[in-house]
């Protein structure tokens, strides 16, 4: 058992080591720089608190569940990462996220992506959960790419994130219910 775990994490860094794109091709290095931070939770959260500050009752109502939802799933991520303790891929981009954050499974970001594309999909339009289902996949491979995970960081990441929208939208209405204060 413990040599096929070996086996399949030696065949992960590989896969990951070859989707790394080098930093001479900027263009490209940019482009997947601003996907890697567009995932970022701070951003997401500082978002939705605009929108819920100042968007329509409709729009208030889908940024506080977002927001409920990505802080709920960032409890499960965290706890996930600090009971496996794997190490991040060496490298030299995101300083910031090898230092306050050094374990790299699952992908934080890449759950946040899929649990916000699960989640849009479900609380609509047809346009916002289109247009997350179509980012939420080139945040996890900037990641990869970016050499800050590993490709089995991210594609567990998405399963998590995944679930944990799942499981939002199933409590949503109870959880629309507890915040009800906040609306």
């Amino acid at each position: 058992m413990k040599l096929r775990l070996k086996r399949i994490l030696r065949t992960d860094a590989n896969c990951s080591r070859a989707l790394l794109v080098p930093e001479e091709k900027r263009l490209l290095s940019l482009l997947l720089k601003i996907f890697a931070h567009s995932g970022d939770s701070w951003f997401w959260l500082a978002g939705l608190f605009l929108v819920w500050l100042f968007g329509a009752d409709e729009w208030r109502e889908r940024a506080l569940f977002l927001g409920v939802g990505l802080v709920i799933m960032a409890v499960a991520v965290i706890f996930l990462k600090f009971s496996i303790r794997r190490k991040r891929p060496d490298g030299e981009w995101g300083q910031i996220y090898r230092i306050t954050d050094p374990h790299s499974f699952p992908s934080g970001h890449a759950a946040r992506s899929a649990a916000l594309a699960v989640m849009g999909l479900a609380i609509g339009p047809p346009w916002f959960g289109a247009a997350l289902a179509l980012w939420a996949p080139w945040v996890g491979l900037s990641r990869v790419a970016l050499g800050v995970h590993y490709l089995s960081d991210v594609v567990v990441g998405w399963l998590v994130g995944a679930l944990m929208g799942l499981l939002a939208v199933a409590l949503q209405p109870l959880a629309l219910r507890i915040f009800s204060f906040l609306l």
